[in-house]
């Protein structure tokens, strides 16, 4: 007989209402009585979960690093060579837009330009900083790169780049690339071609 769903608590419809409404419309332009009213709770039920906004933005922030994170294990444990396992961050990030829908640019990176210093998120913005830059170095070095720091900044830089792209792509005219990601992916193949120490296959798409 096949299990029922478990009905979502308060806390974690406060928690989805909040993630698609931060992500969707910012976290400045969302106010508090938006996240109650999707999330069908009242002000009492959240507060007795979050001390106010700032804290619902902390764990917002805190489940968007370790679904990313999950997602980015998943696919380094697929991955075969060192080129793969470097390359592994975009095909990461593919999959995890479509497992969450994401159609915008990067949920941190929007926060980023939002928390002041001093906001409980700032805590998991930098967790997000520390996961790329901390593992593209460590990827880098066990390739064998001869200045693993720098490889591991030009993939970040891409890395970013791409977010960006996906952010600016509703505007771009006819006939522009809509694959910003795809285009990050193939740039870094030919990054690696040269920085690592056996030759690099041809460049291709992430897959699909």
């Amino acid at each position: 007989m096949p299990r029922t769903p478990a009905t979502p608590t308060a806390r974690q419809r406060l928690l989805s209402a909040a993630s698609e409404l931060f992500y969707e419309s910012g976290i400045a332009a969302t106010g508090v009585d938006a996240v109650l009213a999707r999330a069908g709770v009242s002000p009492a039920t959240m507060y007795a979960h979050f001390a106010g906004k700032d804290a619902l933005v902390a764990a917002y922030l805190e489940e968007r690093h370790h679904r990313w994170r999950g997602v980015w294990d998943e696919v380094l444990a697929e991955s075969g060579d060192h080129r793969d396992r470097l390359l592994s961050v975009f095909d990461a990030l593919t999959r995890y837009r479509r497992r969450t829908g994401d159609r915008r640019g990067c949920g941190f990176q929007a926060a980023a330009t939002e928390l002041p210093v001093g906001h409980p998120g700032q805590t998991w913005l930098a967790a997000d900083t520390a996961l790329l830059s901390g593992r593209l170095l460590e990827l880098a070095r066990a390739a064998g790169a001869d200045r693993p720091g720098e490889l591991a900044a030009d993939l970040l830089l891409l890395y970013d780049g791409a977010l960006a792209g996906l952010a600016r792509r509703a505007a771009a005219p006819a006939g522009f690339d809509q694959d910003p990601l795809g285009r990050a992916r193939v740039t870094a193949q030919l990054l690696l071609a040269t920085r690592l120490p056996d030759a690099g296959s041809a460049p291709r798409r992430p897959p699909a």
